[in-house]
């Protein structure tokens, strides 16, 4: 009868075990992973807003030449 009651107990602590889902992320690793999509985010915010070419604008004062058009002379 030991035996019978002994071996219930196991089978349902083996189920228990097999129910338990394994996280997606180690929690240990957690803030790391965080941390580097975080970083990530900023770096392509970064590039893209460096790449674009476009023109300088703004109030000029009156008799400003730019470095292209002095080249050109």
């Amino acid at each position: 009868m030991a035996k019978k009651s002994l071996e219930q107990k196991e089978r349902k602590i083996g189920k228990q075990q097999q129910q338990q889902k394994k996280p997606l992320i180690d929690p240990k690793h957690k803030n790391t992973f965080w941390t580097i999509v975080v970083l990530a985010i900023l770096l392509i915010f970064f590039i893209v807003n460096n790449t674009r070419d476009e023109p300088e604008q703004g109030p000029y004062p009156p008799n400003y030449k730019s470095n292209s058009l002095q080249q050109n002379r």
